[in-house]
């Protein structure tokens, strides 16, 4: 069963730090040097301090950075920047965001969540780990005892019944409200009542949850609930350190959005032009529009077909796109017999295992290189300014990819799912020493 609880959180006292706007920063992942930079210059408090602490030039030691963190985190909760909430709660988090012109919200709430042996009970990952990115984490967490940032879980409920339970106390009192650097709200709610929380608690038991994003932090996680077990730490089952802090929200929640993930290829030999890509596609795919130098038609075409198999190309060499759809889906069993149908019926997978490991690299010498991005402005960008040979766009993976493929003990395809926006960081933090 899923085991959830109501926590004590630690939070930002706005009275000693200012506006939470200020404060707040996007997870690790995608933060770059510049974003970084601007949000250490945005407020002494800020949350990218502990979250991806910057190096500094008197380091001696890579490390060093992490051991910073760990003092800054001691002099917040010693000065009462960061305070413990006196209620165990469970923390309602709302975003609203705009993407290509369309206003949505996602709900959830924040909870601590039993850390559990992938395959060995109700959490599932979705997508594969890397170990560059486990050992970072590990450093912070394991130099902490916090989880800075909250790991992003979903789970079923097609008539949303679980958040209708915490609703009723988001709309009695007003939010705390952040907006980030992209222009996302962020709005967070604290839910003490105890016979709510008792009611949501029993409700998500029976439930499966999947990782949506932070698969490096959970496994953090578990390695740190394992090491600290064998240290003799870990006294018992309710311990802080067997949770970790996670956002959980609903599959059919309607602010949901899995964005696709478009590849941006480069690597090829010698320019490629829609000739004679229709030539390497001709013997396993039919093409089916050809849009001229128009990419938004191609995208609208594949958006409408509604499937997997349909994927668009741009050339940049002659500025074409095309539309093309797999004409037989028994060359995927061929290249991916180890894999399941769900798993091979991916657009991931299929660009990858067949065009872009088969079909392509006679073009290129050797493995292509590949770019991604999620937007077609993103799309529309580079290949004006030919940074890539090839553009492929790809159809999202939809939230029942994500439960059947997942849910069944395999992992999808790298750069499968993008959820947006990312939770933010700084709304609610998660000690795993103290109850």
């Amino acid at each position: 069963m899923a085991d959830i609880r109501a926590f004590r959180g630690f939070r930002y006292d706005l009275g000693r730090v200012g506006a939470l706007s200020d404060v707040v920063a996007p997870p690790y992942d995608v933060i770059d040097p510049a974003l970084q930079e601007r949000l250490y210059h945005q407020s002494p408090y800020n949350a990218i301090r502990l979250e991806l602490t910057r190096a500094e030039p008197t380091d001696t030691d890579p490390s060093q950075k992490y051991a910073r963190a760990a003092l800054t985190l001691r002099e917040w909760l010693a000065d009462n920047i960061l305070r413990q909430d006196t209620a165990r709660s469970l923390y309602v988090y709302e975003q609203e965001y705009t993407i290509e012109g369309q206003t949505w919200i996602r709900r959830g709430f924040m909870a601590r969540v039993r850390l559990e042996p992938f395959g060995t009970g109700k959490v599932f990952p979705h997508e594969q780990t890397l170990s560059g990115p486990k050992e970072d984490r590990w450093k912070l967490l394991n130099a902490t005892g916090f989880n800075i940032s909250p790991i992003f879980g979903l789970y079923p409920d097609p008539q949303g019944d679980i958040f209708r339970l915490l609703e009723p106390h988001i709309r009695t009192a007003p939010p705390l409200v952040a907006r980030d650097h992209l222009g996302v709200s962020h709005r967070l709610w604290l839910v003490t009542d105890s016979a709510t929380i008792s009611q949501v608690v029993g409700a998500m038991g029976p439930q499966p949850v999947y990782i949506a994003d932070g698969h490096h932090r959970y496994e953090t996680g578990l390695r740190y609930l394992h090491e600290r077990r064998a240290a003799g730490e870990v006294l018992d089952d309710e311990a802080p350190a067997n949770f970790c802090l996670m956002m959980l929200v609903g599959m059919s929640d309607p602010g949901l959005l899995i964005l696709p993930t478009h590849r941006l290829v480069s690597g090829l030999t010698a320019p490629l032009t829609a000739a004679q890509l229709e030539a390497l596609l001709a013997p396993h795919f039919d093409i089916v529009e050809r849009t001229g130098t128009n990419p938004h038609a191609a995208w609208e075409y594949i958006q409408m077909d509604g499937q997997q198999s349909t994927l668009g190309f741009g050339t940049v060499a002659d500025g074409q796109w095309l539309v093309a759809k797999l004409r037989d889906g028994r060359i995927m069993a061929e290249l991916a017999p180890e894999h399941s149908p769900a798993w091979r019926s991916l657009g991931v997978s299929i660009l990858h295992q067949l065009v872009l490991d088969r079909l392509i690299p006679p073009c290129a010498g050797g493995p292509v290189k590949c770019q991604y991005v999620h937007l077609m402005s993103e799309v529309t960008d580079a290949v004006s300014q030919r940074a890539c040979q090839l553009a492929c766009l790809v159809p999202p993976a939809t939230m029942q990819h994500v439960a059947q493929i997942a849910g069944q003990g395999e992992k999808m395809p790298p750069k499968s799912t993008y959820f947006y926006p990312k939770l933010v960081t700084g709304l609610v933090f998660n000690s795993l020493k103290k109850d």
